[in-house]
């Protein structure tokens, strides 16, 4: 794993521990695939590559901030 993926793993993680505070998700970890990282929204878990799991919780938290 490179450093950029590395760097992007930990923001995802960082972001995902927020959703879960606010319990926007309720659960979160390490994909299978080194390159996913799995998100339990609505019950149910989604193995989402890293680019595109940073932006489905940006995303949420986006949401549940203007709401």
């Amino acid at each position: 794993m490179n450093s950029t993926q590395t760097g992007l793993r930990y923001e995802v993680r960082q972001l995902a521990e927020e959703a879960f505070h606010l319990r926007l998700i309720s659960g979160h970890g390490d994909g299978p695939d080194l390159s996913e990282y799995q998100i339990v929204y609505q019950g149910k878990p989604r193995h989402l590559p890293l680019e595109q799991a940073r932006l489905f919780l940006t995303n949420l938290l986006y949401r549940s901030q203007t709401h």
